[in-house]
């Protein structure tokens, strides 16, 4: 080694730079802080009747969103002092928070002292009396409520016409009865009783009078970013919804989990001592190592400090920000027990591989071992960001994950159907044991994928973009009920944004909306997702590709213009699948559907609430699209348009 190699090794090490940074630090901490953060100021804990309201709720009239987590945001009603939870258009006050264990008790706002009342207020069956699970989760020990509209409490034995709450607000003259879910006299109240059922909740405990129990109500959960740790740093907790991620709230500037201790001005001698002392200790040190560098007293390997890999600190920094995860995290050692060593391979893909699998509760599931070598973690944060958010029965439920230095892993329910496209091409494996599903089948699969997107478009906190909606993606369970998967390439954005920013290509050739890889033919949108899931749907239908469809063993004609041909003319579809007239109507619906799906202009595509509607109505009411401008991708004489399809495009692209 020569004699510059100590001072270039010591001055590059980070041991120096960590000196560095103490020695900036105490430095600038003797400094004052005479300037408050403006958005520290401005999510100040305010108080609601006798709760104090912070993190992650924020009252609407006095507070920023960002003060608070998307969706958390409550009103202070001044006529009853309760703090008022709006969810899904339905008020719930809230008796009691509890910060440290992050729940709060609430009760619905038809049971307040002044509803409740046989003689004033009367209920409806209609109105919502239970709770929506996207934000919240019912707490355990709580106890269910059914209530029977249109009960003659004449009718009734004595110990039962206690338990009448109301009367019944289509006929003032019927009560309302309310029994606990578990009373013996649940089956004889229901036979008297003719206007509908409907259930509430309340807290477990011991049982008292039941107007009482619905106006305490029942305790929710919540699972958000975890405030305690910038809490009890000082700060003040808040979410930055441009990112979608947690923030600390600090006197000096934002920090991302807790603040930094600030030491106030003094002039005081046991700073400037500690100071000094600090500084005098570090410089000493550095000598030392340049003596041991000099003498080659030990290896200059000592100072090489190993880093942590890039991608594994991206996705930690990731979990800390939006933790704690429904999902429960598994070492590596775990995933091998719950794979058996990965004896059962179910599938391979460009991600990696999924292997079945068994959790110590018995359950089946699905492990999918993300490769090493794929980008830096986006894929993984992709799955876990959006999936975890979401709870929809045609949503694929993400149980668990793995994080445990370079190895990642995602654990799902197991679907033992598999996947769609094993079930609709006519190039069937014999060794997969393939077999064609029926038209009713394949119209319930179309209408339960396209209410899976219409809820990830529109049902969540935020909106969820797929962008890659295929067969491949489309799970079935025992009973053919699909759930959309692999979330690799999903972007989250507000929901009020219509437009997203999106840098390259994503999805798989032959699904792509034409707006993905060319700006000119609209923005990227939720409408990408409609036109895939368009694709699919035609897919469905064809029981082949869309890429070519065979016309008398002789001539190629790209299949959404076969199919459409067909339509137009009113013309037999011909398709396997169809053995009556009910079959004819549910395919043809599909089909148009679809081929309203795969406009080219994003513009005019449906939105999924709209497919949704458009699926589940009658045939006669649809109306025949306009023709969509596509092309057969291997036909290299058609002139390129701006009305050119996205597969004609990509093939000519790549």
């Amino acid at each position: 080694m020569n004699q510059k190699q100590p001072f270039f090794f010591l001055f590059s090490s980070p041991l120096i730079y960590s000196y560095i940074t103490l020695f900036y630090f105490l430095t600038r901490t003797t400094l004052c802080y005479c300037h408050v953060h403006p958005i520290f100021t401005a999510c100040e804990p305010k108080t609601c009747g006798n709760q104090t309201i912070r993190y992650p709720f924020y009252i609407k009239e006095k507070q920023q969103p960002f003060c608070g987590y998307p969706g958390f945001g409550i009103s202070c009603d001044n006529n009853t002092g309760f703090p008022m939870l709006n969810l899904t258009n339905t008020f719930y006050p809230i008796h009691q928070i509890f910060y440290q264990n992050q729940s709060l008790r609430v009760s619905n706002a038809v049971f307040s002292r002044s509803n409740i009342n046989i003689n004033k207020g009367c209920l409806s069956p209609s109105q919502n009396l239970s709770f929506p699970i996207n934000l919240f989760n019912l707490a355990q020990n709580q106890t269910q409520v059914v209530l029977f509209f249109g009960c003659d409490s004449t009718k009734l034995p004595r110990e039962l016409q206690r338990n009448t709450i109301g009367c019944f607000v289509e006929n003032k003259t019927s009560s309302v009865v309310a029994l606990y879910g578990d009373d013996k006299n649940v089956s004889f109240v229901s036979k008297n009783c003719r206007d509908g059922v409907v259930h509430a909740m309340v807290e477990n405990g011991v049982k008292g009078e039941i107007e009482e129990s619905l106006r305490n109500g029942f305790r929710l959960n919540w699972i958000v970013s975890d405030c305690s740790e910038c809490y009890n740093s000082g700060g003040r907790c808040g979410f930055d919804s441009s990112v979608y991620s947690f923030r600390c709230y600090c006197t000096d500037r934002v920090h991302a989990a807790k603040c930094v201790p600030v030491v106030m001005k003094s002039h005081s001698v046991h700073t400037v001592i500690i100071v000094a002392s600090v500084i005098g200790v570090a410089f000493a040190f550095l000598i030392v190592l340049v003596c041991w560098f000099r003498k080659k007293i030990f290896p200059p390997t000592f100072l090489i400090f190993r880093e942590e890999n890039p991608t594994h600190q991206i996705i930690e920094k990731f979990l800390k920000e939006h933790g704690p995860l429904p999902a429960t995290r598994y070492s590596y050692s775990d995933i091998k027990k719950i794979t058996n060593s990965f004896k059962h391979k179910l599938g391979q893909g460009g991600y990696g591989s999924v292997y079945k699998g068994k959790l110590p509760d018995e359950r089946m599931v699905a492990v999918k071992i993300l490769s090493e070598s794929k980008g830096d973690g986006e894929d993984f944060i992709n799955e876990v960001a959006s999936i975890s958010r979401t709870s929809h029965v045609n949503v694929v439920r993400l149980l668990g994950f793995c994080l445990d230095g370079s190895k990642k892993a995602l654990i799902y329910e197991f679907m033992p159907n598999g996947s769609l496209e094993k079930f609709i091409y006519e190039e069937k494996d014999p060794l997969k044991n393939n077999r064609q599903l029926d038209c009713k089948t394949l119209y319930d699969i179309a209408v339960g994928v396209a209410q899976g997107l219409e809820y990830l478009h529109k049902g969540c906190n935020t909106r969820i973009l797929h962008f890659d909606i295929k067969p491949h993606n489309i799970l079935l369970d025992d009973d053919f009920c699909p759930k959309i998967s692999d979330f690799g390439l999903a972007k989250i954005c507000p929901r009020k944004e219509s437009i997203v920013s999106i840098f390259g290509m994503r999805g798989t050739p032959g699904y792509i909306a034409p707006e993905l890889f060319s700006r000119n033919f609209g923005g990227v949108s939720h409408k990408s997702d409609v036109y895939s899931y368009g694709m699919m749907v035609l897919e469905m239908v064809g029981q082949k590709k869309n890429i070519k469809v065979e016309v008398d063993c002789s001539s190629e004609l790209y299949f959404p213009h076969w199919i459409y041909k067909h339509l137009e003319l009113n013309q037999d579809l011909g398709l396997k699948c169809i053995k009556n007239e009910i079959d004819e109507e549910m395919v043809r619906k599909m089909t148009v559907v679809s081929l309203w799906c795969i406009q080219t202009d994003p513009t005019h595509r449906p939105a999924m609430h709209k497919v949704v509607e458009m699926l589940e109505g009658s045939l006669r009411v649809l109306e025949i699209p306009p023709k969509p401008f596509l092309s057969s991708p291997l036909t290299s004489s058609i002139h390129l348009s701006s009305e050119t399809s996205s597969i004609h495009l990509l093939s000519e692209i790549l």
